[in-house]
């Protein structure tokens, strides 16, 4: 669903704990950041979903509209015009091949195919697709494969809601890796197959892209606050200090019992990197280059060159303030870095807001 292009928007990238906004300008082939701001909740009881899973999906819109509407004017956000995020977890993404056909027939032949990979009715969804993959066969005739991505209309309605409760305009709503891959691979690595690991509060998604197409996706439950209850159990302690620790500490063997903690989350995050990337290679043939890390977790103290050494591959942060070549105030350059990683969503919605 998109409404147009314009050359200021907001990216909203709306988490289980916490919710990004920054506002993007284009002037020409400039890029700037206008504003930012994020909001974390206090505690663990304090999740912005009521209850988000298969059977019941849904957000506390009028909470969430009353947070955004006080975070914009925190900020002196005046912009309304907005793309929002839906999160991984909520959204059912699948491949399938198509024998050879005309462009023509495609449309329809993925409509029909749709009915067999999506599990619930298409009445209940808005589903959209691209081709990732083109093969010529024997006459010229050419087959395809197709990345499917659906997501249920009664999220759609939740965020509709959500806009007009916080007087937003949108202009788009976006599954989160398609932003993510808009902000975080450079120019350089637009050709290469690159791992994407998305660590976030409630879920890990980690997506396969090949020449900046997304080919795969996978999410799974093991996540940031999975480290943060691992803190809690082992150390006894309460979740603002059992945040307070994975953020300072990580994986810094020096102080063993958070790193003890901590390995065992961290080496199933690094098994389920490790498969995707192997099913990959047997599937397709292609070999993953490099593994970039985004989200929250990613910039927790060692834990870039534990799975360095654990995936035996090139292990990079987000930076995406860089990546997409945005221009802001020099003193401003260490805070953005910092927060890069968590606001590689947020960007890369305002990105696509804007043109990019």
């Amino acid at each position: 669903m998109v409404l147009g292009l314009s050359k200021t928007c907001l990216g909203i990238d709306i988490g289980s704990f916490s919710i990004k906004i920054i506002e993007l300008s284009r002037f020409g082939k400039k890029i700037r950041v206008e504003n930012y701001i994020q909001f974390q909740v206090p505690s663990e009881n304090d999740s912005l979903f009521r209850v988000f899973g298969e059977k019941h999906l849904l957000l506390l819109s009028d909470k969430m509209a009353e947070i955004l509407d006080a975070l914009l004017k925190s900020a002196g956000i005046r912009e309304k015009k907005a793309f929002l995020s839906v999160p991984d977890f909520s959204t059912f993404f699948t491949t399938f091949e198509l024998p050879p056909m005309t462009m023509s027939e495609i449309p329809k032949a993925v409509e029909f195919e749709a009915r067999h990979h999506i599990p619930f009715p298409l009445s209940e969804v808005t589903f959209d697709w691209q081709t990732i993959k083109i093969e010529e066969e024997l006459g010229g005739r050419k087959s395809h494969k197709v990345l499917l991505v659906a997501v249920p209309k009664k999220v759609i309605q939740q965020y509709e809601r959500i806009a007009t409760l916080s007087n937003i305009r949108i202009k788009g709503l976006e599954a989160e890796a398609f932003a993510l891959i808009r902000s975080s691979i450079e120019e350089t690595e637009k050709e290469d197959t690159v791992c994407l690991v998305d660590i976030g509060y409630t879920s890990t998604t980690i997506s396969i892209v090949e020449n900046n197409l997304l080919r795969q996706s996978y999410s799974f439950d093991i996540s940031a606050n999975s480290l943060t209850r691992a803190l809690i159990d082992s150390l006894k302690i309460n979740w603002q200090e059992a945040e307070k620790a994975k953020q300072k500490f990580g994986l810094n063997p020096k102080e063993q019992s958070v790193f003890l903690a901590l390995r065992p989350q961290i080496d199933s995050i690094s098994r389920e990197i490790e498969k995707v990337c192997q099913n990959f290679y047997q599937v397709e043939g292609k070999k993953v280059e490099s593994i970039i890390l985004a989200g929250g977790a990613a910039s927790l103290p060692g834990l870039k060159e534990y799975f360095r050494v654990f995936l035996k591959k090139e292990v990079k942060i987000a930076n995406p303030f860089r990546n997409s070549n945005l221009s802001y105030p020099p003193l401003l350059e260490g805070r953005l870095e910092e927060i890069g990683p968590s606001f590689a969503i947020a960007i890369g919605l305002a990105l696509r807001g804007i043109g990019r």
